[in-house]
């Protein structure tokens, strides 16, 4: 059983870190004042505003950074500014114990995937795979259905994904349900060969990406097939690839032969097409959390990702 945070109350304090790329300072402003609007409060990391090359801060300044919050009781939620490239740069310097003794609200996508697999796998701590400060909430394609998905964090209700938000597409008939994992696919497969490698069998896999060329995404799918990440779950979510369009070569697949034929071999019940990553709206999902699927009624319903109390 997965340790739920806490949800979040009006006046709480989050902390927003770095723990990739440096963000748009504007755009970070911007995104912040939306949290107040939430009746946030914002307490900003120590080495927010650092920069080390394609680095936020260097790598202890970033672990520092993200440790401290987990430490300070007044933070009850960690909200990544951005995501970008650094987060596997530090996921073997953290301390996953004090992780599991302080749990909270972590909260993050993209590059943060490989932070999500490794405190979910070393820690216990279900996590949420949702839009960042900088990166979304600062952009003006920050929108109203990205934003109800985030307030998710008042409440311990289930998280309920239907055609309302998107056209929902069945890759393989069939129902499905097991603890949801997951996120953007370059992230997961450099996981493999490492201590964090991400664990598959029983779950239900959920995967993005953005600009990658259909023959990476193979190269990707090719790579967990191979090191049997796919041949064992329970179902598959394929949220948005955004981007993801032949490059230069005259000759190539589509991005959606390259995903059907990937689902046809995986042979589990998949869905598609869900506005969930790289994308407006941006659609916020625990991780860790127990979610099913059903391709006839087109609903992913997600149990919550928060305590009670």
């Amino acid at each position: 059983m997965h340790i739920k945070p806490s949800r979040l109350q009006k006046g709480d304090t989050v902390g927003i870190i770095a723990p990739a790329s440096p963000p748009d300072q504007l755009q970070l402003e911007i995104g912040i004042k939306y949290l107040e609007q939430m009746g946030l409060s914002v307490k900003k990391g120590r080495h927010l505003f650092a920069q080390k090359g394609y680095l936020a801060a260097s790598d202890d300044e970033r672990v520092s950074d993200l440790h401290d919050m987990f430490l300070d009781n007044e933070v009850k939620a960690i909200i990544s500014a951005c995501g970008g490239y650094g987060t596997g740069r530090i996921a073997s310097l953290l301390d996953y114990n004090l992780i599991q003794k302080h749990p909270k609200i972590f909260w993050g996508y993209s590059d943060l995937t490989f932070l999500h697999t490794s405190i979910r796998q070393n820690s216990n701590l279900v996590t949420f795979h949702g839009p960042m400060v900088s990166s979304d909430m600062g952009k003006a394609t920050w929108n109203s259905v990205s934003s109800r998905y985030f307030q998710q964090l008042f409440n311990h209700k289930p998280v309920v994904y239907d055609e309302q938000v998107a056209p929902i597409e069945t890759a393989f008939e069939g129902s499905a349900r097991g603890e949801l994992v997951g996120g953007n696919l370059c992230l997961l497969v450099s996981t493999l060969g490492t201590p964090f490698e991400i664990e598959t069998d029983g779950k239900i896999l959920f995967l993005e990406d953005i600009n990658e060329e259909p023959r990476n995404i193979d190269r990707m799918l090719n790579q967990l097939w191979m090191a049997g990440k796919l041949s064992n779950v329970e179902g598959i979510i394929l949220g948005d690839f955004c981007d993801c369009t032949p490059g230069e070569r005259a000759k190539s697949f589509t991005l959606q032969e390259v995903l059907d034929e990937y689902v046809k071999k995986i042979g589990k019940p998949a869905i598609s097409g869900l506005k969930i990553g790289h994308c407006s709206p941006n659609v916020a999902i625990p991780l860790g959390t127990t979610a099913e699927f059903n391709t006839g009624t087109k609903r992913l319903l997600i149990e919550s990702g928060l305590s009670s109390y």
